[in-house]
């Protein structure tokens, strides 16, 4: 029975009442220690048990277990791995590598095989999966939980996690567990301590807080372990517990130390270790009878974490140190626990445990378990003597770190690092980690130096080191150009062209060879510096050969490709890299390579967006947000958001431009990386212009080119707007028309020359020229593919006709811009052209060609065209990191709006 929790209870009955009618939930449950989260779960599980329709599974994090890789996972879901080969083969294949039946797996793919394997366990009906002490869960298993726990949505699956503070939600709902009432303690009190004097009682209530745990547990104490002390109460709980474990015999209490210290509560091994240590097996009984720990299935399991902790406090030093060597000689077969009980025993520098150590972090990575890495090797490095050795272990533990993001770990690590490492190999190596750390902290200027510091020392040695094939000089040269290169990238995000400059001089300063395979590298930088150094004439067209040369490769070169579509804007060819953006994306999805996706969304939502594809566009950029939540590579963020905020300016959708422009100006005061920022100061602007605040436009475009933004791709491509905005209020706009023009000239492209024609008919006070111009431009935009510029090329000639009263020339135009602007959702510049058109006579409606895909929410438009290409939804689920229940309820939602019956039916019609 659960005292004073009707309410919790209430939202615990409704996520089951949702799961039986098909919907999934999630909810973090908080609270202090002994407040009643595990009493909530036991809640949870019995009623999915009383109406024998639901499956439960249960897990836990374990405290002793939380720097193993996937430990957690596995005990949530091993029971789960018959239905292993029912899933997509990738995903099959990254479990079995997660829980140790294959070598090698890829966590980030681990998220998607548990939401897949959860959604095949909920085939038969609605699933409870609970996870108590989630605060212990191990990095990779709470990723995964966490990853999928985002993507439930119409399985019939309930998640609840029970947490104390310090378990990172990532954004899933939570729900606090406050202190029970008054009178609920004391009904509470008077079931489990009947006869307390009043003012005991009184006492217990008030010092309690209505804590469960303390009103169940104080009692059984003498006064003065519950008097009016400064210990915190769950010190105070345990301080009781203390009490009771002193009280029982000293085997017993041996035998609570021992199973405190071994991992899991593995009953064989607690009697085998109990054995060596002399201990009788009778006095688990013991124990057990006691009411602290509890006997089922052969495991031993505490009744609460608190009584763990006593239990290990009140073991002496040396006890503990002979428990966990016996439990090393015990666990041979399990090497990693082997090693922490190695490193447990150990009492000064220790090589045998180290190496140990170092082997299970090896073993952490080759299964991205980068945070349990770290843990070893930072351990390891604690039990060396040699300085050379321990500084390479404290070193690799910071890479670790910093591959988890736990850069404040990482640098703490570095710092370690750097006072035992003289050769200055390592120090280049330490300025590159430092520089990757600085960076993912939102210090980029100093990452840049870091990165050139290195670069120089590395530099140096490839100028004196002796020369050959796979020599130490050829690997000096490659390993600086790779820092000077990322250093030119850095600079580039920083808007710094003297910094891109001098990288790029370093960069050709260093000799390298086409061997060396860094041509595209330096082909990139050099780029960026001839293009923000000497303009776009100059520039444009060794950028322009890039993206063209990435465009010829159809696989690998991930790197060299990942560049071209960063390129591809600078040059204008959008066609390119979105081809470029959208194979690679596919790759990765084939290949389930998670980490690599989020770059991709970046480049791949900036293409469709400039192509005028926005709902593809705001569906890739969802994504790419909700992978960068899931992968931690924040400060890619800014870049999506950016668009997103453009989108909405487009749409009118003045609340959500503005959040999300405040979100990227935040970001850009955190990590000073300009494209977000560049984004935000343009989609305000963007908004004004198309309700007709053409001052306000103007006013936010002008201030953006006095700082940073200037040197960003955006700066040329809102010229137009600005050209625009000037015209309206009888303004010179001499210089954004020479920005554009001498850009557009340099691309070649037909859509930029088109809108170059449109910016000069629009300062062109000659009518028959403004005219021409305007024809040139309507020219040049069929075919390009960019129905945005085409719109309003036709809304600013039709507006010009109209004001020149020659309103049946106007009509045509004004009414194909209508029709576009509403096509693609753009409300206020619909309304402008719906304005104008009326002013023209014409009074009816717009071709209603796209409505029903507008009434598609982004995600069921991908959905849809996945289906019509015929892929099944399990098919659709892998790619789109969804289960194959939610793809198919976004069908059953999508099938009424376009009028259809059948995935058949998708074939014939047009989702373009």
């Amino acid at each position: 029975m659960l005292w004073g929790r009707a309410t919790d209870q209430a939202v615990i009955d409704g996520l089951l009442d949702r799961a039986r009618a098909g919907r999934s939930g999630v909810l973090v449950v908080r609270g202090e220690p002994g407040i009643g989260k595990t009493s909530l779960l036991g809640y949870a599980a019995d009623r999915a048990r009383d109406t024998r329709d639901m499956r439960v599974l249960r897990g836990v994090g374990v405290e002793t277990e939380a720097e193993i890789p996937f430990a957690s996972l596995h005990l949530l879901l091993g029971h789960g791995l018959d239905r292993l080969d029912a899933l997509p083969a990738p995903q099959a294949a990254a479990l079995r590598g997660a829980f140790g039946l294959a070598p090698v797996t890829n966590r980030l793919l681990a998220g998607l095989a548990v939401l897949s394997l959860l959604a095949e366990l909920a085939e038969g009906g609605p699933l409870l999966c609970l996870v108590d002490d989630a605060q212990w869960l191990d990095q990779e298993s709470a990723q995964a939980l966490r990853f999928a726990a985002h993507r439930l949505h119409a399985e019939g699956i309930v998640m609840i996690f029970a947490a104390r503070d310090g378990f990172d939600p990532s954004g899933l709902p939570e729900h606090r567990l406050p202190g029970i009432d008054a009178g609920s303690a004391a009904a509470l009190l008077d079931h489990a301590a009947p006869g307390l004097a009043p003012g005991t009682r009184d006492r217990l209530i008030e010092e309690s807080c209505g804590n469960p745990l303390a009103l169940l547990e104080l009692p059984r104490t003498a006064p003065p372990a519950y008097d009016r002390s400064p210990l915190p109460l769950p010190d105070r709980i345990q301080q009781a517990y203390a009490i009771r474990i002193a009280g029982l015999p000293p085997d017993a209490q041996r035998a609570l130390l021992l199973t405190a210290l071994t991992d899991g509560g593995d009953l064989d091994v607690i009697v085998r270790a109990g054995r060596e240590l002399g201990i009788a097996p009778a006095a688990l009984g013991v124990a057990e009878k006691s009411g602290l720990i509890r006997i089922d299935g052969g495991r031993v399991a505490f009744t609460h974490p608190l009584m763990r902790a006593a239990a290990f406090r009140h073991g002496t030093y040396d006890l503990r140190l002979e428990v966990h060597a016996v439990l090393a000689r015990l666990l041979e077969h399990q090497p990693d626990r082997r090693a922490w009980h190695l490193a447990a025993a150990a009492t000064g520098p220790d090589e045998t445990a180290a190496l140990a150590l170092e082997q299970a972090a090896r073993r952490a990575r080759d299964r991205d378990g980068n945070a349990a890495a770290c843990a070893a090797l930072e351990r390891a490095a604690e039990l060396t003597e040699d300085r050379a050795l321990k500084a390479g272990r404290l070193t690799a533990a910071a890479v670790a770190a910093a591959d988890a993001g736990q850069a404040g770990r990482a640098k703490h690590l570095v710092e370690r690092a750097a006072e035992l490492v003289t050769d200055p190999r390592s120090r280049a190596r330490l300025c590159e980690l430092r520089a990757r750390i600085a960076f993912d902290e939102g210090a980029p200027y100093l990452a840049h130096d870091l990165l050139m510091q290195g670069a120089e020392e590395l530099a140096a040695l490839a100028g004196t080191d002796e020369e050959g094939p796979g020599g130490q000089a050829r690997q000096d040269r490659i390993a600086a150009g790779l820092m000077l290169t990322d250093a030119a990238r850095n600079a580039w995000q920083l808007s710094d062209p003297d910094r891109v400059a001098e990288a790029a001089a370093r960069l050709h300063g260093l000799g390298l060879r086409p061997e060396d395979g860094l041509d595209p590298a330096v082909q990139a930088v050099t780029g960026a510096a001839v293009l923000l150094r000497q303009g776009p004439a100059q520039g444009v067209p060794i950028m322009r050969d890039m993206v063209a040369s990435g465009g010829r490769i159809t696989s690998g070169a991930h790197t060299f490709r990942i560049n071209a579509a960063f390129v591809a804007p600078l040059v204008g060819d959008f066609r390119t890299g979105h081809d470029i953006s959208a194979a690679m994306a596919e790759e990765c999805r084939a290949a389930g390579d998670v980490g690599k996706l989020p770059l991709v969304h970046v480049t791949l939502a900036a293409a469709e967006l400039y192509l005028g594809r926005f709902r593809d566009a705001e569906a890739t950029a969802a994504e790419g947000l909700r992978l960068i939540s899931d992968t931690g590579q924040r400060n890619r963020a800014g870049y999506l958001e950016g668009t997103l905020a453009w989108l909405a300016a487009v749409r009118g959708e003045a609340d959500r431009c503005a959040e999300l422009a405040a979100r990227c100006r935040d970001r850009f005061d955190a990590n000073h990386i300009v494209n977000g920022l560049a984004w935000a100061e343009w989609a305000p602007a963007l908004l004004d212009l198309g309700r007709g605040r053409f001052a306000e436009a103007l006013d936010r475009l002008d201030a953006a080119m006095t700082g940073p933004v200037r040197h960003q791709i955006q700066a040329v491509y809102f010229a137009p707007d600005q050209i625009e905005a000037a015209v309206r209020l009888g303004l010179p706009a001499h210089e954004p028309l020479c920005r554009f023009e001498e850009w557009a000239t340099a691309s070649g492209q037909d859509w930029a020359l088109a809108v170059l024609h449109r910016c000069r008919a629009l300062v062109e006070p000659d009518g028959e020229r403004a005219h021409e111009h305007f024809r040139t431009a309507l020219r040049l935009h069929a075919g390009s593919g960019r129905p945005w510029e085409a719109a309003r090329t036709r809304l600013a000639f039709g507006e010009r006709l109209r004001r020149e009263r020659d309103k049946g020339s106007a009509r045509p135009h004004l009414r194909a811009a209508w029709e576009t602007f509403e096509r693609l959702g753009a409300r206020p510049w619909a309304e402008r052209a719906s304005t104008e058109l009326r002013a023209t006579g014409d009074t009816g409606s717009p071709a209603a060609r796209g409505e029903a895909l507008s009434a598609l929410s982004p995600q069921e438009l991908q959905i849809v065209r996945l289906a019509a290409k015929g892929l099944t939804n399990r098919e659709i689920g892998a790619r789109l990191f969804l289960s194959p229940k939610t793809v198919s309820y976004h069908l059953y939602r999508a099938f009424p709006k376009l009028n259809v019956a059948s995935r058949a039916q998708l074939a014939g019609l047009d989702l373009s």
